[in-house]
């Protein structure tokens, strides 16, 4: 419990940093009136070719800020718990591939915050349970479909409001999609390989189980039971108390 336990403080730290990134981003932003928006993501266009690194640091508002980062930390912190080894690499795989995705599908216009990432990590995590299918996993897949399920939406231009990047969205959660085909299985937490018996061995496993099971009472010496009577065992009679005559009536022993 003591491992378990020490796992989760240190999965959410790097979550917590990045978070506070975006923060003191927001706060620059919002005190010195700068325009950053130079710094998310412009589809097709050689300026924003930079925005596939950047777009996630930059928030249109602190209400923009506030709807991402509570999912953004739940998620992150699930993968580095789930992926410890291969977090980082993980992150930065759908990070890229999220900004170029949204650069090749996004419409004109300047592409910025960190939802796009919250799809991949949705996506990734909740598909990569399913296929390992283990108990921790699925778990985690079930709760993320409880919290965040119906995040699913905004992948389409449909459910969202004119200004939200769909595409984004869309293009986080193909990401996550295709990060599974390549990392799922690096789980501490993955499904273990099967291993496989010859029949000689799983013969040998079962009848050493087969003998185990039998009592040690059933091998006594001579062969017999250890609750039978043995023949020639005499049987208990009460004594006569000293100086009562014996009669004839009372000449034969009564056994209890």
């Amino acid at each position: 419990m003591d491992k378990h336990l020490k796992r989760l403080k240190l999965s959410a730290i790097v979550p917590l940093i990045l978070i506070f990134v975006m923060l003191m981003v927001e706060v620059l932003r919002q005190t010195l009136s700068l325009d950053l928006a130079m710094l998310g993501v412009h589809p097709r266009h050689a300026d924003g070719v930079v925005g596939i690194l950047t777009h996630i640091f930059v928030h249109s508002s602190w209400r923009h800020l506030m709807v991402n980062s509570l999912p953004l930390f739940f998620l992150a912190w699930c993968l580095n718990y789930f992926y410890k080894d291969w977090s980082f690499l993980i992150f930065g795989v759908v990070w890229v591939l999220t900004g170029a995705l949204t650069f090749v599908i996004g419409r004109d216009g300047w592409h910025v915050g960190a939802s796009g990432i919250i799809y991949a990590l949705l996506a990734f995590l909740f598909f990569s349970g399913l296929v390992n299918w283990t108990k921790p996993m699925v778990a985690a897949s079930l709760l993320i479909v409880f919290l965040y399920g119906g995040m699913v939406w905004g992948i389409t231009p449909y459910f969202v409001e004119g200004d939200v990047s769909w595409e984004g969205h869309l293009a986080g959660f193909l990401s996550g999609m295709v990060a599974v085909l390549f990392f799922h299985a690096k789980s501490d937490y993955a499904k273990e390989p099967e291993r496989h018996y010859d029949d000689a061995e799983d013969e040998a496993l079962y009848e050493k189980w087969v003998e185990s099971l039998k009592p040690a009472t059933d091998k006594t010496d001579g062969g017999t039971k250890p609750n039978e009577p043995r023949e020639d065992a005499k049987p208990q009679v009460d004594a006569k108390p000293e100086g009562e005559p014996a009669d004839a009536a009372d000449s034969q022993s009564k056994v209890h």
